[in-house]
């Protein structure tokens, strides 16, 4: 079985972490299912403000290319999917991602499910970001604040400045130092929940590989299918 890198197991560990550690210096889907409560109050909780300004700056410039992308009135619709997929390539680790979203599972994959099921999760992933982060256009992306959860794991606090006033918060959650940040995590407010999308893949996902006996195939089939079924509503 292939075992992830000395960089992605780094990440996979800080994802399951769940206790900040201060740094010392003090600056300020529907088709999907929710989250553990528990899990969200912690990654969501009022924690003490550390800004870390490279991080900030990272996401401020990052989102807002992420973002232009999706605006631009010049570009077709693949166009758009092509110049936006290849922001997210870069600004998020979708490795990591995809095994954290199935745990154990990810150890127990031979190469070859491995392979396979990174392709499928790299385009739903893909997809759902599009599809959530396309509902919140706006004019800019503001910085509002930042957690420290570990000294390579922060959330950064961000708003959408929208023409019509009806602003929109935004959660990301960023790993690595200066010169290799990424993001392994999305917070979007969903039908008036905040709502973690890695988070909730993660229990949809394990939900489904404990049913069927932790089944590649059958993982690989619904996320093709969900898939399917965003690019639709998309293209609608």
């Amino acid at each position: 079985m292939k075992q992830p890198n000395t960089k992605t197991s780094q990440i996979l560990t800080n994802l399951r972490s769940n206790r900040p550690v201060p740094r010392k210096r003090s600056i300020p889907v529907k088709h999907l299912i929710r989250p553990p409560l528990a899990a969200v109050a912690l990654l969501a909780a009022g924690l003490p403000a550390f800004a870390d300004a490279r991080t900030e700056a990272y996401i401020q410039k990052n989102a807002s290319d992420v973002l232009q992308s999706l605006n631009n009135p010049k570009l077709s619709a693949a166009e758009r999917t092509s110049t936006f997929s290849g922001y997210m390539d870069k600004f998020t680790n979708l490795d990591a991602v995809s095994n954290f979203v199935i745990g154990k599972y990810s150890r127990r994959f031979t190469e070859a499910e491995q392979a396979k099921y990174r392709k499928a999760f790299r385009n739903y992933a893909l997809t759902v970001y599009e599809y959530q982060l396309d509902a919140y256009r706006g004019e800019a992306v503001v910085v509002k604040n930042s957690v420290d959860r570990s000294e390579t794991d922060s959330i950064v606090n961000t708003v959408i400045k929208r023409q019509d006033g009806k602003d929109m918060d935004v959660r990301w959650r960023v790993q690595g130092k200066e010169g290799s940040y990424q993001v392994v995590d999305v917070a979007l407010n969903l039908d008036g929940n905040l709502i973690w999308l890695a988070i909730e893949q993660r229990a949809q996902f394990i939900a489904l590989l404990d049913r069927s006996n932790g089944s590649a195939d059958a993982l690989i089939k619904k996320i093709d299918s969900m898939t399917a079924e965003l690019k639709a509503k998309t293209r609608s």
